[in-house]
């Protein structure tokens, strides 16, 4: 069994080069690795990745500039194993990463479809980093001391809901999950949320494993992070919580409707980022986050 790893890339050259390096460190060298160049200015790094002639590294270079969603969208559509991973260009993967999703795969039931490997979160730097974000996520997320523990139904869609504490680039999906869906293209900063709940409403679990075997790169000049102080992140994240809110409605879920109709934890993130708006003079950002804060 190989772990099919694709990689979208328009970033930092350098953290790029270390990611990359990071998948040929794996103790276990049953994986490939899909590079999916999204037009990025300079050719060097793309001429980098070629010269590295491994056999296990593939290099594609978009047309077009797709931009995340349409990115994680190609990735589905070419590939072959059954689970994937859309691992970001400035993470990392710790030596023992192929090694435990493989085992965590062997025991995963067939109704996971997504499973959240055990992560350690970095600065742009790369030394450990443990911000609010990040201590909020443990708090809130269902991780397991040791092991893993799988989460499902009403209980993991109200946890999401309540505070979005997986990894996106970290995890590992079952492809045949998917199904006809596909990641949402109006919703390109929480189409990872979007999509686990769909996923969750389809009655597929997720599966959370205690071991640490990634490393999260955290940083302003991440898409989530640069769209903060605009609003514009916040503007997406209400549309997800009202259709969530009216999805859970209709099946019942009367703990999931509550905690997407108050969604405290993105209103508190919100106003957060309101400080660096208005000293900015970000008026359209600061309107953005007051109707997050206050009216969404």
């Amino acid at each position: 069994m190989r772990l099919q790893i694709f990689m979208p890339f328009y970033g930092n050259p350098e953290h790029f080069r270390l990611a990359v390096e990071s998948v040929i460190a794996q103790t276990d060298s049953e994986w490939t690795l899909t590079i999916l160049d999204d037009c990025y200015p300079d050719p060097e790094p793309g001429k980098w990745v070629v010269s590295l002639n491994d056999s296990r590294i593939s290099y594609k270079r978009n047309s077009t500039n797709l931009l995340p969603s349409k990115n994680y969208n190609q990735a589905i559509d070419i590939s072959s194993s059954e689970f994937i991973m859309l691992m970001g260009c400035d993470d990392l993967l710790l030596p023992n990463f192929v090694e435990r999703s493989k085992q965590l795969i062997e025991e995963a039931s067939p109704d996971v479809a997504v499973i959240q490997p055990g992560v350690v979160v970095i600065d742009e730097n790369g030394h450990q980093h443990n911000g609010l974000a990040d201590r909020v996520k443990r708090k809130i997320g269902p991780w397991p001391i040791s092991g893993h523990r799988m989460v499902s139904g009403e209980q993991a869609h109200v946890g999401l809901l309540k505070g979005n504490w997986t990894y996106f680039p970290s995890i590992l999906w079952r492809v045949s999950s998917f199904g006809s869906m596909r990641f949402r293209t109006d919703l390109n900063i929480v189409q990872d949320l979007s999509m686990i709940l769909n996923l969750v409403e389809s009655n597929k679990a997720i599966l959370v494993d205690s071991e640490i075997s990634f490393c999260y790169r955290r940083h302003k000049q991440s898409l989530s992070g640069a769209t903060g102080i605009d609003g514009s992140k916040f503007v997406q994240e209400s549309i997800l919580f009202s259709e969530a809110q009216n999805r859970a409605l209709q099946r019942g879920w009367k703990k999931s409707a509550r905690a997407a109709k108050w969604h405290l934890l993105s209103r508190f993130n919100a106003l957060g980022e309101l400080p660096g708006a208005l000293l900015t003079r970000n008026t359209k950002g600061a309107r953005n986050l007051l109707r997050h804060i206050f009216m969404s």
